[in-house]
């Protein structure tokens, strides 16, 4: 592979998808290597030849983390480090320790308190309410309500924590991402687990939206310094994984166009005065005709190369403006892409509208497509292997956990 020097050094935080993806994109725009910590030798920057991937347990930890980056950046201090992070756990890390970083870090996010605010879910539903922006009817549960309250609305509903970060501090035997909930015996049940486990934030506890994945948005936006949002890419969800520790995990997305709903969204990260990459999670809901937002992710998410294959690379975004001092248009992505980290067999299989089937068809026909994981230019076979193994998996997965 060729690589060039660069006056900048990308840094991603992680070990998952969403690490791969953005080294892809920071070497497709600028042939560079990223720089990867993660916490074990696996995943898919692991072994790559895009990636130097170092991995410590401590590497979300606060002093190791803060350490460590600035140790790092003092070995390279005639470059630029441009630093991400792949999780909220490493995003409120590096959020927190702005002001401690080596002079030579660029971290493109908001203060800490905002983002603390926006992870918890309970306060981005009030800036909804604030911005005319729907979402589901909601109880916010915290520990002191006990068993004992009111439910308007009726089952099944989900349940997921508010604060995510710590949430996963405190594991036990049933731990899921988010749960779908069918009467008040299981509703108490899996409190009371939550709970018991030392987890102390609150609970998020929602209608649940009628319609399979297929109803499923995602939107992407990258904000300047200046709080001005300069690209938004929408995408078409069509699956979503349904592992109990991966449920909600992107699967199938086509980049579609929603000029209204991209517009509501620019509105509030600007009042906001938001800086770095966002993500909202929203469905359509077909009782009402309308858009519900669940959350506001403080990050690119896990699976933002489908912003990058729709043709505007996120590296773009941020060696642009922090390296290069250039003023950036603002951009909504508007053509077809299909973005895909299952077996098409698989796919196929489980997406149920014939309309978007063939829309499917017509995008792999014109080789509008793209799975980040499988990239040709960076083959190793051990990595390879490794990355098959995973990708083949989804045939038993889908098949075991698919409703």
């Amino acid at each position: 592979m060729e690589f060039k020097e660069r006056e900048f050094i990308p840094v991603v935080l992680g070990g998952d998808i969403n690490t791969y993806s953005v080294a892809r994109a920071f070497y497709e725009q600028y042939q560079v290597k990223t720089y990867t910590f993660g916490k074990y030798p696996s995943g898919p920057s692991y072994n790559s030849k895009i990636t130097e991937y170092s991995h410590n347990p401590k590497n979300d930890e606060d002093a190791f983390f803060l350490e460590n980056i600035n140790r790092f950046a003092k070995q390279h201090e005639s470059k630029k480090i441009i630093i991400l992070g792949c999780g909220d756990n490493y995003v409120s890390l590096i959020s927190r320790y702005q002001k401690e970083l080596a002079e030579n870090i660029i971290a493109p996010y908001i203060e800490y308190d905002l983002m603390n605010e926006l992870q918890q879910k309970q306060l981005f539903y009030q800036l909804c309410d604030k911005h005319e922006i729907d979402y589901p009817d909601t109880i916010v549960h915290t520990k002191d309500m006990g068993l004992d309250f009111e439910m308007n609305f009726s089952y099944p509903v989900i349940l997921k924590p508010s604060e995510s970060v710590e949430y996963w501090k405190h594991s036990f035997a049933t731990q899921e991402k988010v749960y779908s909930v069918n009467n008040r015996k299981e509703l108490n049940k899996i409190i009371s687990d939550i709970y018991g486990a030392g987890y102390e934030d609150a609970l998020i506890i929602q209608d649940t939206i009628p319609g399979n994945d297929e109803h499923m948005r995602v939107l992407t936006s990258y904000s300047d310094q200046n709080g001005k949002v300069k690209m938004m890419c929408l995408g078409h969800v069509l699956l979503e994984e349904h592992t109990p520790r991966g449920k909600g995990n992107h699967a199938l997305i086509i980049t579609e166009f929603n000029e209204e709903l991209m517009l509501k969204a620019k509105k509030l990260l600007e009042d906001l005065n938001y800086v770095g990459f966002s993500n909202f999670d929203i469905k359509f809901d077909t009782r009402d005709g309308k858009f519900k937002f669940f959350e506001l992710n403080t990050r690119q998410g896990r699976s933002n190369y489908y912003v990058t294959g729709s043709g505007f690379n996120i590296a773009k975004y941020l060696v642009e403006e922090h390296i290069y001092g250039k003023e950036l248009e603002f951009e909504m992505a508007k053509k077809e892409h299909l973005w895909m980290v299952i077996p098409k067999t698989v796919a196929f299989k489980y997406v149920k509208d014939e309309t978007l089937k063939e829309k499917m068809r017509q995008l792999i026909r014109e080789k509008k497509v793209v799975n980040p994981i499988f990239f040709h230019k960076d083959f190793v076979l051990k990595r390879f292997m490794a990355m098959l193994k995973t990708h083949l998996s989804h045939f038993i997965k889908f098949k075991k956990y698919y409703y």
